[in-house]
């Protein structure tokens, strides 16, 4: 493929990129960088973009973390997911803020959308849940709340 070098080229594919799915102001310098353009292009060409409101960092802040809540993830796991997509911790903790109970709530959801209602009686059996929910982002705490800790 052809380097592009041209700021419109680049506000061209980052248009086409935004266009599939949102993206963090980080990933778009990613793959504007992949293709091949200079960060000289790259940087202002991102600030153009957030100033027509084509780009957000808060907009996809929200669409990830709905969508990981809809999947079943507990809050370490967004927030590891949106700082490997170089996103902020903080600009996250609005979004994340749901209450302790609300997380054990959803904790106890997804235990149950994954394992059934009944509760574990073995031990085995409960450590297996157990990881299967700290794999899911959830706190010590939460998971200890649900499958009742010894």
């Amino acid at each position: 493929m052809a380097k592009e070098s041209d700021s419109s080229d680049a506000e061209a594919v980052a248009m086409r990129l935004l266009a599939r799915r949102e993206h963090s102001r980080a990933e778009l310098a990613t793959k504007l960088s992949q293709r091949g353009f200079d960060e000289t292009d790259i940087e202002p060409t991102l600030d153009r973009l957030e100033q027509l409101g084509a780009l957000s960092e808060s907009r996809f802040v929200e669409q990830l973390v709905h969508a990981r809540l809809r999947q079943g993830y507990g809050p370490l796991r967004i927030r590891r997911d949106l700082a490997a997509r170089g996103v902020a911790p903080e600009r996250a903790a609005a979004d994340l803020d749901l209450g302790d109970d609300a997380w054990t709530q959803r904790a106890g959801e997804a235990r149950v959308r994954h394992f059934g209602a009944d509760l574990p009686a073995e031990y085995t059996e409960r450590a297996r849940q157990a990881r299967f929910l700290e794999r899911r982002g959830y706190a010590a705490a939460h998971i200890a709340r649900i499958l009742g800790a010894d």
